[in-house]
């Protein structure tokens, strides 16, 4: 199994941190953290994952904007070869620059159980507001301040007497539990069948007048009563492989692929040579390249006057 690569990102003692490392060690998980990084260099968590075998960088964010900062913590990210972001107690507003550069890769851990209480001083605006829990929860990082997709929470019971200080320690219990748990189910979602299809399926029905059928036991798209642009193939034949089939735009592309990328692209069975076989379960898919490849196969089959349509459309 390949695993998928996570930075973490820490401003402190980087307790989540080492819960996702300890949970990196097991051979099942389908993570391995490839890099440490803290807005300070004197960061307890960066010793630990130091004395743990995992690469380190510190750098102070003072006297630097932010976008000068986030561009040298991008740098050391993408030299590590993380494909993913996990903030463990990042105590950093992040530039909309660096949250674009990390879209639907990056998640974060937030002591509340949101939409609840986004901000600080999570634990005891709870226990103010009488609630009988608190928690934690892990979510995609996006533009606005914890407010991304929630992917995973943990409720976690406010005892009478609680202080802000109790409660968050149990709170932490539940973080360390929380976070791995999710981390693992995220970077495997691009190897899950559903998953795939549904990338595939929100990318090809946005061309013009696309549909999806089934054909061949296969979910098929074409454009409305016309000719078909795309299948996508899940096991099909017994194969074992998760893939997009679209057309090739010229009679020697086919072979210039597979000959480049053998392992993502393939001749498709029962095909022929005007078609292509893009492996999509890799782990690692590009899918602005599919969103290409499925626009360029869309133009193979639309009728002149469609063609003419989009045309006119692109140019504005």
């Amino acid at each position: 199994m390949t695993k998928a690569k996570v930075a973490v990102l820490i401003s402190g003692r980087g307790s989540n941190m080492a819960a996702l490392l300890y949970a990196a060690k097991a051979e099942s998980c389908p993570y391995e953290i490839v890099l440490v990084a803290a807005n300070d260099p004197d960061a307890p968590g960066l010793a630990l994952a130091a004395a743990e075998g995992v690469p380190t960088f510190g750098h102070s964010h003072k006297g630097l904007k932010r976008a000068e900062f986030d561009a040298i913590i991008d740098a050391e990210l993408r030299k590590a070869g993380a494909h993913y972001v996990a903030l463990a107690g990042y105590m950093r507003l992040l530039s909309p620059e660096f949250v674009a550069g990390w879209e639907n890769r990056m998640l974060n851990i937030h002591p509340s159980l949101l939409p609840k209480y986004k901000g600080l001083d999570t634990h005891q605006k709870a226990i103010d507001a009488g609630d009988s829990h608190a928690g934690c929860s892990v979510h995609i990082v996006t533009a606005e301040l914890d407010d991304g997709p929630v992917l995973g929470q943990t409720p976690v019971a406010i005892l009478p007497g609680d202080t802000a200080d109790t409660l968050a320690a149990r709170i932490l219990i539940a973080e360390h539990q929380l976070y791995s748990r999710v981390l693992a189910d995220f970077v495997t979602r691009e190897r899950q069948p559903a998953y795939i299809l549904n990338q595939v399926r929100e990318r090809a029905l946005a061309l013009p007048q696309a549909d999806e059928v089934t054909s061949h036991g296969m979910p098929c798209f074409g454009i409305v009563k016309g000719k078909k642009f795309a299948w996508f193939t899940q096991d099909h034949h017994g194969d074992g492989v998760v893939a997009l089939i679209v057309k090739t735009t010229a009679p020697e592309e086919q072979a210039t692929l597979i000959e480049a990328d053998p392992e993502r692209y393939y001749r498709p069975a029962y095909f022929g040579d005007g078609w292509i076989g893009i492996r999509l379960d890799r782990g690692d898919t590009d899918w602005d390249h599919v969103t290409d490849r499925l626009h360029r196969s869309w133009r193979t089959v639309a009728p002149k006057k469609l063609l003419g349509l989009m045309d006119i459309a692109d140019q504005f």
